[in-house]
């Protein structure tokens, strides 16, 4: 009897796992968080047609919208961007930042040494979701708008956001 038991016992040990699985997942045990903070977006049947994209086909894009008076938001949207593409260390050459200007002002010329490597553009794209001024977007290196980073977004987890996609990411 004493084998019996124990050979019972083995498969109740194997069979653990499985059963607990399935319960978990029968049963919504989680919480379903995502493991991203910035929120994915629904892909767009066809990249970005507009030549700014075009021309930055193989980065990965930070993109903003503002005027070009650019208020302390902004500067501080300009900021991060700039901050966490340089955090990648050697993987910020696969990383491009984009500032669309929305309006017909110049930026001034202590912002714009301060943006050094910035990309300007003047074309505002109708893709993009919600309030583009709220929001920073990353565009993958397929042309798609991918992900967009809430108002005032938290650089360390934005960094980890972009952390990530560089470890997984084949393109780019």
């Amino acid at each position: 009897m004493p084998a019996r038991l124990k050979l019972i016992a083995v498969l109740l040990v194997c069979a653990s796992p499985f059963v607990l699985a399935w319960a978990a997942w029968q049963f919504n045990w989680w919480t379903g968080s995502a493991g991203n903070y910035g929120e994915l977006l629904a892909p767009a049947p066809q990249p970005l047609p507009q030549p700014e994209f075009q021309a930055l086909r193989g980065k990965w894009v930070f993109v903003t919208f503002d005027a070009a008076a650019c208020d302390a938001y902004c500067e501080r949207k300009l900021y991060f961007m700039r901050q966490v593409r340089t955090a990648q260390g050697k993987d910020q050459a696969r990383i491009e930042r984009l500032w669309v200007i929305t309006d017909g002002g110049a930026p001034r010329p202590e912002l714009l040494a301060a943006i050094e490597g910035t990309r300007i553009s003047r074309v505002v794209p109708r893709e993009f979701p919600g309030r583009p001024i709220d929001h920073i977007y990353l565009v993958d290196p397929l042309g798609n708008l991918m992900m967009r980073f809430p108002r005032d977004p938290d650089p360390s987890k934005m960094l980890k956001d972009l952390q990530r996609l560089m470890k997984y990411s084949q393109v780019g």
